[in-house]
């Protein structure tokens, strides 16, 4: 049963949480937030549920296996849980873990992107499609070809889409180092802390939305000083969880730096980078993951992200919203998960 979610809550450190959770009746996670034509906001994300794997390093015991599209019509307003929008027994390539998607909509259709474990335990990333931006999505028979790893991310810019993705440790990003999976790579060794950090990847979709139209390659971030984040520096390399945004000419890529359970971002000149470090978006919340998309909605820029305050469990989160603002000079001001 889940907990009561109320605004006198608060979480371990006893402090009170600046926003509520979206739903109660299901766990939700690793939120893609859009606003497509309608007007309304609609949220891509991943459906936890209580599963009997024992909570590893790999993310073993995140059993996902379908997925519940959410919607409102205002902020604050009423959240409507959707029916099931794509089921793991619905896609012909996938096995188990239907873990972080995202969604795009071109041209009367919408896109569900998704990544899952096929039969020999790689993650791969799937497309489905609906004429409704809740579904049902009907999946395309194989994945991606080309595709590795986990949380597919689409970013629409200039009449072109790109995919950014990747994850290291359970993302198997380090498994994925030549394009090919690796069964028998590294489970967790990013590699030497003083050598540059793996990054996540970038491919420009083609033009039906099924497929890569290149190669991927390595979306690049740099310290202040024009040097790749190192390994080592795990309060800013990344771990999972990219998102790209545009404000103005300026390009915000975001991601979640894992075991150290911060949200930073980066800016560039294009989609493909080279990215410079900025600074943080989200401290650390209840829980151990941090995933999370930035969306402007009526007027004002929205944070989505999860934490734990329903269940108080790492596999079992739910989804949040809260304002997010930037400085002047177009840095984002550090948004706290607890309230003042």
């Amino acid at each position: 049963m889940m907990a009561n979610a109320s605004a006198d809550a608060v979480g371990p450190n006893g402090r009170r949480y600046l926003s509520q959770p979206l739903v109660t009746e299901i766990y939700t996670a690793d939120p893609s937030a859009h606003v497509w034509g309608d007007g309304k906001l609609y949220v891509y994300g991943s459906h936890d549920i209580d599963g009997d794997a024992v909570e590893d390093d790999l993310g073993g015991h995140f059993e996902m296996r379908d997925y519940r599209i959410l919607s409102m019509d205002e902020p604050g307003g009423k959240t409507t849980v959707h029916p099931v929008a794509l089921d793991v027994d619905d896609v012909p390539w996938a096995e188990k873990q239907m873990w972080a998607p995202d969604a795009a909509f071109k041209n009367g259709t919408y896109y569900l992107y998704f990544p899952a474990k096929d039969r020999e335990g790689a993650f791969r990333i799937g497309v489905a499609t609906s004429k409704s931006p809740v579904g049902p999505f009907k999946a395309a028979p194989e994945p991606i070809k080309g595709s590795f790893s986990i949380d597919p991310s689409v970013f629409a810019d200039g009449g072109e889409h790109y995919m950014i993705f990747g994850g290291i440790w359970g993302g198997q990003l380090q498994r994925n180092t030549t394009g090919t999976y690796d069964p028998n790579g590294s489970k967790t060794d990013m590699g030497k802390p003083n050598e540059p950090a793996l990054a996540p990847k970038i491919a420009k979709m083609s033009g039906d939305m099924m497929e890569f139209a290149e190669t991927p390659r390595d979306v690049q971030i740099l310290d202040e000083s024009g040097k790749p984040i190192l390994a080592g520096d795990t309060d800013r390399r990344f771990f999972e969880a990219a998102w790209m945004h545009k404000r103005g000419d300026t390009y915000y890529l975001s991601y979640s730096t894992g075991d150290t359970h911060y949200l930073v971002y980066a800016t560039g000149k294009s989609p493909y980078g080279p990215f410079t470090y900025r600074g943080r978006i989200l401290e650390p919340v209840n829980g151990w993951t941090t995933h999370h998309s930035i969306v402007d909605w009526k007027g004002k820029t929205y944070l989505f992200y999860h934490d734990v305050q329903l269940s108080g469990q790492t596999r079992l989160r739910n989804v949040k919203m809260t304002e997010l603002n930037y400085n002047p000079d177009g840095t984002i001001q550090t948004i706290d998960p607890y309230q003042k």
